[in-house]
C-alpha cells in the first residue's frame, strides 16, 4: 500500500502479505499524517475508516462499494486524481527489480522501493 502526495510522489508505504485485505494497512499508513482528503478505491469503503477520517476532519473521496444498501456520495471530480497512485505504481514497476521482486527479504525490497522513489522524485 502506498500514500502519495498531490504530485504523485511517494509519501509513505507499507508492505502487506498478498493474502491480506488493503484495509488492514490503512491505520499504520495514516498514523500521524495530516490529510485534507483521502482518495481511495472501493476496497477502502469501510465504515470504520470513514468514521476515523471524519473525526480527523479529512474528506473521504471513496466510491461506495456495490454491496452497500445506501450509496454514500463522493466527489467524482476529485476522485479522478486517484490516477496519481496508479501512475506511481506503474513508474516503480518500470524497474525490473521491483516488478519481479528479486529481493528475498522485506527489508531489501523496502530499501529498493525507497531508492526508486527517491530517483523518481528527483527526475
Amino acid at each position: 500500500m502506498a500514500l502519495v502526495d498531490a504530485l504523485g510522489n511517494l509519501a509513505r508505504f507499507i508492505l502487506l502479505p498478498g493474502q491480506r485485505h488493503d484495509s488492514v494497512g490503512t491505520e499504520p499508513l495514516l498514523c500521524g499524517v495530516a490529510l485534507g482528503a483521502l482518495i481511495g478505491d472501493k476496497a477502502f469503503d469501510s465504515d470504520c475508516l470513514r468514521v476515523e477520517l471524519n473525526e480527523r476532519g479529512t474528506v473521504a473521496v471513496i466510491p461506495p462499494n456495490a454491496s452497500r444498501a445506501e450509496k454514500i456520495p463522493y466527489d467524482e471530480e476529485m476522485y479522478k486524481w486517484r490516477h496519481l497512485v496508479e501512475n506511481f505504481f506503474q513508474k516503480i514497476k518500470e524497474f525490473r527489480r521491483i516488478a519481479t521482486r528479486y529481493d528475498k527479504t522485506d527489508t531489501s525490497f523496502r530499501a529498493a522501493i525507497h531508492l526508486v522513489a527517491a530517483f523518481l522524485a528527483l527526475k
